[in-house]
């Protein structure tokens, strides 16, 4: 008899993998924008409209988009419904971005989702100024697989911003609208209020807008989109929100107050109260989807919740010394990671490593970590869009001081050196509790340190 208890086998790679990406990564990458909805238009149009054949819960927002739409789509699937979920950036491996019934397409899924779209992407780089983007590619693959599957409801991701994101064909039933913030400042601009004007082009005609608590300025924004489209609105806070919640081990129990009812004593097992308010955001939205004002089954929703994961947010992922993997890459993100680390684990001391992409605020970021942090690793990931460890180790001594300060420009001496400082107490070894080690700063820097430290499951 097998042994059940056993892990799965490692699957073998699709031949054809690796020049599917290679395809995909020689396109116009995710950072280099064109504001127009042109060119995925005419590919989509191509493919028969896929995105126009089942229901969409769209999602932008600063930060929280990728949990919430895990925690929406753990719901809909306890409800019993197919789902297809497009998210970005991916941790490990591209495949992560599109999932059918919450699991990653598999290697060969994706290299087929790619056959169906390959000669129309040909088509529309003929057609136009500029080819398809990688992102615009993924997006036309996403919105086919689904189709293809079929999917009762897809639960989409915004790359950046809203209006002109290539997500932005489909016509959301129900659009989320998570906490609103400054990023990628240098392609939205550094006013809130600019931000929020873009992101808010998701919410359309017929659409219930979900928004999660936003400054006056930023909701008025929202607001007033919303009635000038003639969308409705439910917002956190006041048709919903967080009743309660309280930290506990490998989670917190919440109650949170949705449209129909409370569902309390919840557990949810991701840590940090931001995730409570993500949790409330996804149970309005599929209150919402559902419409009618119908109340979710109790169990259901705990069913559901047991079985959230977020890769690569406060994710544990190695003891001995402990290892937490989160993806902060923003003020905003840092100043939430930072919380939820001194409310979720009692390390001491806690020794971060933190690389960062160049077009970030990386002072701010550094402001927000320095009151958790014992000391501080500063490297870099493999990729070009890095700031060199040497530029972050520079701003993190204007903020923690010349002592407190490592730099290994590789990720792995990095981790290295951290496990090291996290068992021996600090650099002075003054610290006499259990030492932990936070890697955060980007998604890209979270994805390697995965790999580096054996973790494969594909980010499911």
């Amino acid at each position: 008899m097998a042994d059940s208890s056993a892990p799965a086998p490692t699957p073998v790679p699709h031949p054809l993998y690796a020049d599917v990406e290679r395809a995909l990564l020689s396109r116009w990458p995710e950072t280099r924008l064109d504001p127009s909805l042109e060119r995925i238009r005419g590919l989509v149009d191509l493919l028969g409209e896929p995105q126009r054949g089942y229901p969409v819960i769209h999602l932008t927002g600063t930060n929280g988009k990728s949990s919430t739409s895990r925690i929406i789509d753990a719901l809909l699937r306890a409800l019993g419904l197919r789902t297809g979920r497009y998210t970005s950036p991916h941790l490990q491996s591209m495949t992560e971005r599109i999932s059918l019934d919450g699991e990653p397409l598999s290697e060969e899924q994706f290299v087929a989702a790619y056959g169906d779209v390959a000669a129309y992407l040909e088509v529309v780089d003929r057609s136009g100024a500029h080819p398809v983007s990688f992102f615009e590619a993924l997006t036309a693959m996403a919105f086919a697989a689904f189709a293809d599957a079929p999917v009762d409801v897809a639960i989409v991701e915004v790359g950046m911003g809203g209006s002109w994101d290539a997500t932005n064909v489909a016509d959301a039933q129900v659009a989320v609208v998570t906490p609103v913030a400054i990023d990628h400042a240098a392609y939205l601009g550094d006013d809130p209020v600019d931000i929020a004007t873009e992101k808010a082009g998701i919410v359309k005609s017929g659409t219930i807008g979900v928004l999660a608590q936003q400054s006056a300025d930023v909701a008025e924004v929202l607001l007033t989109r919303a009635a000038e489209v003639g969308a409705s609105v439910v917002r956190e806070g006041v048709e919903f929100g967080v009743e309660s919640r309280v930290a506990s081990v490998g989670g917190q129990v919440v109650a949170v107050r949705g449209l129909a009812r409370i569902y309390d004593e919840i557990f949810l097992p991701l840590h940090g109260e931001h995730q409570a308010h993500n949790a409330a955001a996804a149970i309005a939205a599929v209150e919402a989807f559902i419409g009618g004002g119908a109340e979710l089954d109790t169990d259901a929703v705990r069913e559901a919740f047991a079985t959230v994961t977020s890769p690569g947010r406060l994710e544990v992922a190695r003891r001995s010394p402990t290892f937490v993997l989160d993806g902060a890459h923003n003020p905003h993100g840092a100043s939430a990671s930072a919380a939820a680390m001194q409310e979720a684990f009692a390390f001491s001391p806690l020794i971060g490593v933190v690389g960062v992409m160049a077009d970030k605020d990386v002072e701010q970021m550094l402001a927000a970590f320095e009151p958790v942090m014992a000391e501080i690793v500063c490297t870099q990931a493999s990729t070009a869009r890095a700031m060199p460890a040497e530029e972050i180790g520079e701003a993190a001594e204007g903020v923690f001081g010349h002592d407190r300060v490592h730099v290994a420009a590789r990720l792995d001496d990095a981790l290295d050196v951290a496990a090291g400082l996290a068992e021996a107490g600090g650099s002075f070894g003054e610290s006499m509790g259990s030492g932990g080690v936070l890697v955060t700063g980007s998604v890209v820097t979270v994805g390697e340190a995965r790999t580096l430290l054996g973790i494969t499951d594909g980010a499911r």
